[in-house]
């Protein structure tokens, strides 16, 4: 009888293996840098639309935060097919520690900042609002772990302004929590992506500086393949057709 009740529970088990290694094989996991979240799920669709038949197949699941965030969970074995990093620096790393699969990585849009508030006339056209300081806070993204809060130190820093508004700034894990400190109005404006700005899922009204690219070092965004999936190979290869890059612009980036 024991041997029997020893025999049921392999077996559930085995089953039960099998099942999470399908579900495992049937799921593709994209992690993206928050500011490119909502470009990736116009990107997604429109995969999905031209692989009707193998897309039924896999869910594609898309899991947004800060590049700085994802690297760390991903050295620490979290299970991504695909990274879509903010910045070049955290894929080389993953490169040059072996993590990615071959040599998929590629460069596949340039960020662009802005400085944004939901007030009308607030920002003028060349950040003197900035040297003027008339208000309580200014938020941007974590320097440490968000590309685009790196961005925003460095232009604060040319503008020889860094420490001087240091006690104004508040700090968001990401470039998406960066915008709604701005957008709730507990900051009142905030260095974002041009993307955010130019997305009409936010409709977004008030007054924003382009920061000249002269101002920061370039937001290489990067991509990597992490596993040997076939449809994270074929997702690569669609994310370099022209639709796609026509995606991408017209989300507010310049291409590679």
């Amino acid at each position: 009888m024991r041997n029997a009740r020893l025999k049921i529970f392999a077996l559930i088990f085995l089953c039960q293996f099998i099942f999470a290694t399908q579900t495992l094989a049937n799921e593709m996991r994209i992690a993206v840098a928050s500011n490119f979240f909502s470009t990736m799920k116009e990107i997604i669709s429109e995969f999905e639309l031209e692989n009707l038949e193998s897309s039924k197949a896999i869910k594609i699941d898309i899991i947004p935060g800060s590049s700085g965030k994802h690297y760390a969970q991903i050295i620490n074995g979290a299970p991504f097919d695909l990274f879509f990093s903010a910045d070049q620096i955290r894929p080389k790393m993953l490169e040059e520690k072996g993590i990615i699969s071959g040599q998929s990585r590629f460069t596949y849009a340039l960020g662009k900042l802005a400085l944004w508030s939901p007030r009308n006339g607030f920002i003028d056209s060349d950040g003197q609002v900035l040297v003027d300081r008339d208000f309580r806070f200014l938020a941007l993204a974590n320097p440490n772990i968000a590309p685009y809060g790196e961005a925003a130190k460095e232009t604060l820093v040319s503008m020889n302004l860094w420490q001087d508004l240091n006690k104004k700034i508040v700090r968001g894990e990401n470039i998406a929590q960066t915008f709604q400190f701005v957008r709730t109005g507990n900051a009142e404006l905030g260095f974002i992506s041009y993307s955010q700005i130019l997305d009409p899922n936010f409709n977004l009204e008030g007054s924003f500086w382009l920061v000249p690219s002269s101002m920061y070092n370039p937001i290489e965004q990067q991509a990597v393949l992490l596993s040997d999936s076939s449809f994270g190979k074929d997702f690569i290869t669609f994310m370099q057709t022209d639709k796609v890059l026509n995606i991408i612009k017209r989300n507010g980036y310049d291409l590679p």
